[in-house]
């Protein structure tokens, strides 16, 4: 199994509960661009992924890299950031399990085991969010705007202001404006703290 990271502590400690569990540990990597190359190199089972690594890409642009490369590759999701979107984007894409870090060590040796032999398993509370997310339908940013429209809607959440975007986007000014009032009227909000919650309510920033 491969351990994917950025807190050293949270590593070792799972290393230890893991091996308790007669889960063995074939590597660790504690930045966001060393997975796929690691995972690449080390050929594991499973790899456990964090969705959170700072700044830069996320576990789930890991996912999306890794799984372009190797397709069937086996993915069991780890993290604290268990926000709808978050497990919803995690489950798309064919994760294994998604397992919240305040979960027993038994628990997610339980969910290796059975990504182990190419199974999916979702906890009970992880499992009906999804079949509830399924009722509501497609409510995200991500379901309702276009990729540049995602981008200036995070980079607008994140505070930034239209004119740091235009630069940093190589467009006007007067389109950053155009296209931000689009996505104000797409998502139904006006506010700067109203955009700030919502992309931290789906996962897009941290909060």
């Amino acid at each position: 199994m491969l351990l994917a990271d950025d807190h050293p502590v949270i590593i070792d400690g799972l290393r230890a509960a893991l091996s308790r569990h007669d889960v063995e540990v074939v590597g660790q990597v504690q930045r966001a661009q060393d997975v796929v190359p690691a995972y690449l190199q080390q050929k594991p089972e499973v790899l456990i992924l964090d969705v959170r690594f700072g700044p830069g890409p996320t576990g789930l642009d890991v996912a999306r890299d890794l799984l372009a490369k190797v397709p069937k590759a086996r993915i069991v999701f780890y993290s604290q950031f268990d926000q709808d979107e978050v497990i919803r984007e995690a489950y798309r894409l064919g994760a294994c399990a998604f397992i919240t870090k305040n979960s027993a060590p038994a628990d997610l040796a339980a969910a290796i085991a059975s990504a182990a032999q190419g199974k999916t398993s979702f906890q009970q509370p992880i499992a009906e969010r999804l079949a509830l997310l399924g009722v509501r339908g497609e409510q995200s940013p991500r379901a309702r705007l276009d990729p540049r429209e995602l981008d200036i809607f995070v980079q607008l959440a994140s505070g930034a202001t239209n004119i740091e975007i235009a630069d940093h986007m190589g467009l006007s000014t007067k389109t950053i404006s155009t296209i931000a009032q689009s996505v104000k009227e797409k998502l139904g909000v006006s506010r700067p703290a109203d955009l700030t919650r919502l992309a931290v309510r789906y996962g897009l920033i941290e909060p």
